[in-house]
């Protein structure tokens, strides 16, 4: 992918998802599988989607988002879903067609947003079923990148390998850990802007960015928490909260020689 900001289209088979999530549960099996119990988040509200799309804004900016299930069997994520903006579409249950339905749906609207929506050019299929293997083909087939998240246990081999990337739910789990910024060395009013940066150059580091310009940092921040602003924190410019970050000890910035802006290199060696 090209170093400008993306736009995604993300579209959530949310029944395959919230079913893979209960039978990660399970231990593993005799046969072999790869099943392990995966850490439920505290409460256990159940499948985390709020980490998936903060993992996906991380990529680019997100343009739809629509999860597709009969919501009156998982009407607990109703106000999580309402809370991130992401669309229900309601796929009513009736037996054994109710599931072909939601594939079918979903794979008609990523289809329409193709071809209606030529500024989408990433496609995000949160689902493991193997049967959106031929949709996946078709996106790439039209000049579109595909993303693929899905649980361990129940992602079909022949779905991930299809698309351009795949990322599995437990490790975005695994990935979303606490700070490590001290907080006896930060004033408590400046934490969360520290706890941000921190997060969003790590985000850079995973989708491989050499160059972490300031720009780029701000912009990551802002996609994950649009009403961000430095100001709020007591920085006068983003610049002075990059220059603080790197006084903390936490970062190491170079000035660009051709522009004259900040570049972060990366986290400050422990010593």
């Amino acid at each position: 992918m090209a170093d400008e900001a993306h736009s995604l289209a993300v579209l959530i088979d949310f029944e395959n998802l919230a079913l893979g999530y209960e039978r990660s549960g399970a231990p593993a099996n005799s046969s072999g599988g790869r099943g392990r119990r995966l850490p439920k988040p505290t409460g256990d509200a159940g499948f985390e989607i709020r980490l998936v799309i903060e993992r996906l804004v991380e990529k680019g900016k997100v343009i739809v988002k629509r999860a597709y299930a009969d919501w009156g069997r998982f009407s607990k994520y109703r106000e999580v879903m309402h809370d991130l903006g992401i669309q229900m579409m309601e796929i009513p249950e009736r037996g054994m067609t109710g599931k072909n339905y939601a594939d079918i749906q979903l794979a008609v609207d990523a289809l329409d947003l193709c071809y209606a929506k030529e500024h989408i050019d990433t496609f995000v299929v949160v689902s493991g079923d193997s049967d959106f293997t031929p949709l996946v083909a078709k996106l790439k087939e039209n000049g579109k990148a595909v993303i693929g998240v899905g649980m361990k246990d129940s992602t079909s081999d022949l779905l991930a390998a299809n698309c351009d990337e795949f990322i599995y739910y437990e490790d975005i789990v695994a990935g979303s850990v606490a700070s490590s910024v001290s907080a006896t060395t930060i004033p408590e009013a400046k934490r969360p802007a520290i706890a941000l940066l921190t997060e969003s150059i790590q985000a850079l580091q995973r989708e491989n960015k050499d160059v972490m310009y300031s720009s780029m940092v701000k912009d990551t921040m802002k996609r994950k928490q649009p009403q961000f602003s430095e100001s709020s924190y007591g920085y006068r410019s983003f610049s002075d909260l990059l220059q603080d970050a790197e006084k903390l000890g936490l970062i190491t910035l170079r000035t660009d020689t051709r522009s004259g802006t900040w570049v972060v290199v990366g986290f400050a060696e422990k010593q």
